[in-house]
């Protein structure tokens, strides 16, 4: 089953469940509140039926804004060997995590304003995530699998000479948290649908062309290990915790430079049995009608 936020015919922003071509909606106020009542609104999905809106016409917006985005990294270790090759200034070491601002949350096809002001190495990472089922804290792997209310597409846009600079002092943030560099969509997958974790194809791609190409399985933990592992710092339900990126992002490559994210990009996150995340990367001008400040 796919979640869906979406605006209707009066441009309010509801959610919604995918029935074929269409979108169903939902009778509660936002996707926070379909989590926060998991188990009968769930039910009340897979039972909803009508005409709704015409998937391929939607207006889909991110389709949930979680109290809290737990950013966790590490856990690919691919990505911390071609951080070496390419002599990054720190270790990706496993157990990394931070929290992602989510006002800089955006929805599939909303554009990535890129700040020439801030940046001239914008970069990618095509990220899996778990949407959290409900609330809870102090728990261990095997009771987490019954944390996971579903997965969700992210990209984790970076601007990679800002994270030089912050990492100088071991921490890192304003690089991934800038406006609207948190593409997460198009829909949350209920886990009946994607079935095991860890046996998901994954390759992001810039104009048609792989970047990052990889799976699930190459995770040096599993995901209900890392959901248990961040329990300490509590979950409510909603909440979003990422799983990491894989190899491939442009700083580490042979030519960062012709690599990095420029206007016009357009940037394709793919995940087997969870969806393809699009967004075109704009000039600044252009979003703002105006030059920055």
């Amino acid at each position: 089953m796919k979640l869906v936020t979406y605006r209707d015919a009066a441009g309010t922003a509801r959610p919604g469940v995918v029935r074929g071509e269409g979108i169903v909606p939902l009778d509660y106020p936002d996707m926070r509140a379909v989590f926060e009542d998991y188990d009968r609104a769930i039910a009340s999905a897979k039972a909803a039926r009508g005409d709704g809106t015409a998937l391929d016409a939607a207006d889909l917006e991110a389709p949930i804004v979680p109290k809290k985005f737990f950013h966790t990294a590490g856990n690919f270790r691919e990505h911390e060997e071609e951080s070496q090759k390419a002599d990054w200034s720190h270790e990706i070491a496993p157990w990394i995590v931070f929290f992602q601002n989510t006002d800089a949350i955006i929805g599939p096809d909303d554009p990535i304003v890129y700040p020439p002001h801030l940046t001239s190495e914008l970069d990618y990472e095509l990220e899996l995530c778990v949407v959290i089922k409900k609330a809870g804290k102090h728990f261990d792997a095997d009771a987490a699998r019954d944390y996971i209310g579903g997965y969700v597409l992210f990209n984790d846009i970076t601007a990679r000479d800002i994270q030089r600079n912050e990492m100088r002092s071991g921490v890192f943030s304003f690089c991934k948290a800038i406006d609207t560099f948190c593409p997460v969509g198009p829909w949350i997958v209920t886990p009946d649908e994607v079935g095991d974790p860890h046996d998901l194809r994954m390759e992001l791609r810039v104009n048609g062309e792989p970047r990052q190409q990889s799976h699930s399985s190459n995770m040096w933990v599993s995901v209900p290990q890392i959901i248990a592992h961040y329990s300490a710092l509590g979950y409510s339900a909603g909440d979003i915790l990422s799983t990491g990126t894989v190899s491939g992002v442009a700083a580490f490559s042979d030519d960062p430079q012709a690599n990095y994210l420029k206007p016009g990009d357009v940037v394709e996150c793919d995940i087997e049995r969870v969806g393809i995340l699009r967004n075109q990367v704009i000039g600044w001008e252009d979003a703002y009608s105006a030059p920055p400040r």
